[in-house]
């Protein structure tokens, strides 16, 4: 019996993905759009690939994404290879330079 109830634990495994956020172009101005259609999870990895000085990552709140704000204490990343762990429910990410956000340097990804 104990060894069908680890089997079954072990069949119900999942194991986190790791995405590169823009693929090839990475994390770019019109990015945004990139995220749709993927299918991602908690504990899934978002890789942030850009220039280290040209662009950072905010993770922000929905007002702040719909606004292309970045809050005072965001949790910012700027070192040009961020990797970012999602949590369930909707996670929004901006480029925190003036102007970026608004040319598109924003995603929003839903992990279940």
């Amino acid at each position: 019996m104990l060894v069908a109830v680890v089997m079954l634990l072990m069949c119900n495994e999942t194991y986190a993905t790791s995405y590169t956020v823009g693929d090839s172009s990475g994390w770019d101005y019109d990015v945004s759009g990139w995220e749709n259609g993927k299918s991602f999870k908690s504990g899934d990895t978002l890789v942030f690939n850009y220039p280290a000085g040209l662009h950072s990552v905010v993770a922000v709140d929905k007002s702040s994404y719909d606004l292309c704000s970045v809050p005072a204490n965001a949790p910012t990343y700027t070192s040009g290879q961020d990797n970012i762990v999602l949590n369930k429910g909707a996670n929004y990410f901006i480029c925190g330079i003036d102007g970026h956000c608004e040319f598109g340097m924003k995603i929003a990804a839903n992990a279940f």
